[in-house]
């Protein structure tokens, strides 16, 4: 009898080699993550409309759908500045995609956030191995990204926002956005596209860093 027909673990794959979407620690570092990420996205969306306007600012759907501006159905109110000149937060409801962009393509947003949600766990199961935490990690940001802002989408046909860095902090030399804004950050967004641009970076650096052997590795290995 050789060897191997003697000892046949010795030509299994090592488990911290294996793609991860066999590893069942795997998947429980993803779904966890993914579930607290999105637990601190919702919640922070949920406090931000019960608290920065001074009373809580209910969000209905139909009207949402049906108002020209959503500009009116958040009450005026003066934002809570967190630290002059760097962070504050007031409240803005986003009919498009991160940073406004897309506005009135709600559906086609929808679609795009499910297929994007579907690559990104296919990138898990058959892209990385058991043992890349840190590429799970980002990985769970960008789906719960996608997942708190796919809720808003769905129950309110838009997205709460209400994080502003840089407030009232000018571009030089008198430039301007396309937009006509001259702040060097006009846009309001929330957790979630925190999440996902945090993702996104962390997934090209991870990427980038990563052995070419290693990739190699993990798109042969069973």
């Amino acid at each position: 009898m050789s060897a191997d027909a003697a000892h046949p673990d010795n030509t299994r794959t090592p488990p911290d080699t294996a793609r991860a979407g066999r590893s069942p620690r795997a998947w429980t570092l993803l779904i966890a993550a993914t579930l607290v990420a999105l637990a601190l996205d919702l919640g922070s969306k949920r406090l931000a409309f019960r608290r920065v306007a001074g009373a809580p600012v209910p969000i209905d759907r139909r009207e949402v759908i049906e108002t020209t501006s959503l500009d009116t159905l958040i009450p005026v109110h003066d934002p809570v500045v967190v630290v002059p000149s760097l962070l504050e937060f007031t409240l803005v409801l986003n009919p498009g995609a991160v940073f406004g962009i897309g506005a009135g393509q709600r559906w086609f947003f929808v679609a795009f956030t499910v297929g994007a949600l579907a690559f990104a766990l296919l990138i898990f199961a058959r892209w990385t191995t058991a043992r890349e935490r840190g590429a799970h990690l980002a990985l769970a940001l960008l789906i719960a990204g996608g997942l708190g802002n796919l809720y808003d989408r769905m129950l309110y046909a838009c997205v709460r926002d209400f994080i502003h860095p840089l407030p009232g902090v000018q571009l030089p030399f008198g430039i301007r956005w396309p937009s006509g804004s001259p702040e060097v950050w006009p846009y309001v967004s929330n957790v979630a596209d925190l999440f996902l641009l945090i993702g996104i970076g962390a997934l090209l650096v991870y990427s980038w860093r990563r052995p070419p052997e290693h990739q190699e590795e993990s798109a042969t290995t069973d």
